[in-house]
């Protein structure tokens, strides 16, 4: 069956433990991913919060309110078959790390970046071995070639459910960095959100807030967070 019916048809959703992980059923019947794949999960942790997404839903069935759902089935169905192509597209971040790009003006937000984002990259060269470099501006400028590898290292150790979730935490937040201090919990995945919005907050700061601006940067917010329980999931029993 697919997991995308679109009207519940189900009484109870159920947490079964398969061999390598959990998946759920739905009356006895497994959910299967959108490739028609068993719907298993390495840990409890993740297999009950699909449960509680399955058995949230009401009538018609809102994919919108079920992101460990879906993150699972990415990692089933895309993350899966193509995963060095995914590790080395999200390894290619750190070459142009949100963090090295640096304001040249007003001095107030030059300052601000240098005190809230060079403890970062000082993680970054202490923990991980991979110094990258500030520069002034947004032309870009390649990094050195032994940091950008040791950073590909660490991407390309997660597993495929760790790499699903890892996607958004480095495509939303703009930062190779942020999101492995995210993983390593150097940093809490709000202080990743706000460092990754520092340019943002400024201009907020300066000329008001913009409703529509607002609104899209609560929904990345909350995909965010999202991703960062989904990895700590990967590693985590209930």
């Amino acid at each position: 069956m697919s997991d995308w019916a679109a009207k519940r048809f189900w009484k109870q959703a159920q947490v079964v433990e398969t061999e390598g992980g959990y998946s759920v059923e739905l009356d006895g019947r497994s959910i299967k991913t959108p490739a028609k794949k068993l719907l298993r999960v390495p840990t409890l942790t993740l297999a009950k919060a699909i449960a509680e997404e399955w058995d949230a839903q009401v009538d018609k069935v809102d994919p919108g309110t079920m992101p460990v759902t879906r993150t699972a089935n990415s990692a089933l169905d895309k993350v899966a078959h193509q995963f060095d192509d995914v590790a080395d597209m999200l390894a290619a971040y750190g070459d142009s790390d949100l963090l090295c790009y640096r304001a040249t003006h007003p001095e107030e937000l030059v300052a601000r970046q240098s005190d809230l984002w060079d403890p970062m990259l000082e993680w970054a060269a202490k923990d991980l071995g991979a110094r990258l470099q500030p520069v002034a501006g947004i032309v870009h400028q390649p990094q050195d070639g032994v940091a950008l590898s040791r950073l590909s290292v660490q991407v390309h150790a997660l597993s495929e459910f760790e790499l699903a979730g890892f996607h958004d935490l480095v495509a939303i937040s703009g930062s190779l960095v942020l999101a492995l201090a995210v993983t390593s919990e150097r940093i809490s995945v709000e202080q990743a959100w706000e460092l990754s919005r520092l340019d943002e907050t400024w201009q907020e700061e300066q000329w008001g807030v913009d409703e529509e601006a607002s609104e899209l940067a609560e929904k990345k917010r909350i995909d965010i967070v999202n991703a960062a329980w989904f990895f700590h999931a990967c590693r985590r029993e209930t």
